[in-house]
């Protein structure tokens, strides 16, 4: 399941990509398929190795987009507040779902606006305002362990403080309309009650949903994405004389 449309951050194959907060892997993935020549890095090792097995699994079933487009898939550890490559090494950038776990963002920001190289193109997506602040008025364990969510950002919060590092945004979207009452449920249920019956039943149907498409539930998503979808997708541009504030 995407939340980034790689079509509206205009990637091609042999692009050079960063997966930034990179996670279990889902958009790495789809990168890789495409023959761009992506990074996937997170602080977690332990899922960077299964993100590694992935790529390998993939070569060996032919799945990696890499004929004739130089593509590359690559696991790296690293911190967002201090990225291990050189200033505008990256054609494009994603960061999915990661700022709102990090306290000083706007270094990550700026971290992020560095790699990119003048002219290319950023996603990040956050949690979206509403759905989220209705899950942290429902479940203090939602938000409140280890590594969780330290903030909930507006719209123009995020856009605003993504200018600030020279980035300019040149189109929002809403996604994951279905997921947002799921969380909900989890939230309102006890997001660490793993037999509730409600949530057990809902998240089967999103999972039909993501593995079968069927007509039914993605026009459902599409109708409820501008009221309630789960996260903001911001697009960005880094404009070809930018210069990055730390």
């Amino acid at each position: 399941m995407l939340t980034v449309d790689f079509d509206r951050m205009g990637v091609q194959p042999g692009d050079r990509v960063l997966d930034l907060g990179c996670g279990a892997g889902r958009h790495a993935f789809e990168l890789y398929r495409r023959g761009t020549q992506v990074v996937a890095l997170d602080q977690d090792e332990t899922e960077l190795s299964a993100v590694a097995a992935m790529f390998q699994a993939m070569r060996e079933a032919g799945e990696a987009g890499e004929s004739g487009a130089g593509g590359s898939a690559e696991s790296v550890p690293g911190d967002a507040l201090q990225l291990p490559f050189p200033d505008g090494h990256f054609d494009r950038v994603l960061a999915a779902e990661i700022l709102e776990h990090i306290p000083d963002d706007e270094l990550a920001m700026a971290e992020l606006a560095r790699v990119l190289r003048p002219g290319g193109t950023a996603a990040v997506t956050v949690p979206r305002y509403l759905p989220e602040k209705i899950c942290w008025a429902l479940s203090d364990a939602y938000h409140e362990v280890e590594g969780g969510h330290v903030r909930i950002y507006t719209g123009h919060e995020l856009v605003d403080k993504l200018a600030r590092v020279g980035l300019v945004a040149v189109g929002t979207d809403h996604v994951h309309g279905l997921h947002a009452p799921y969380w909900w449920l989890k939230c309102a249920v006890g997001v660490d009650n793993q037999d509730h019956p409600l949530p057990n039943l809902y998240h089967r149907m999103l999972v039909w949903d993501i593995v079968s498409k069927p007509w039914l539930t993605r026009t459902a998503d599409r109708l409820l994405n501008p009221l309630i979808g789960k996260s903001l997708v911001v697009y960005l541009r880094k404009p070809e004389s930018a210069s990055v504030v730390a």
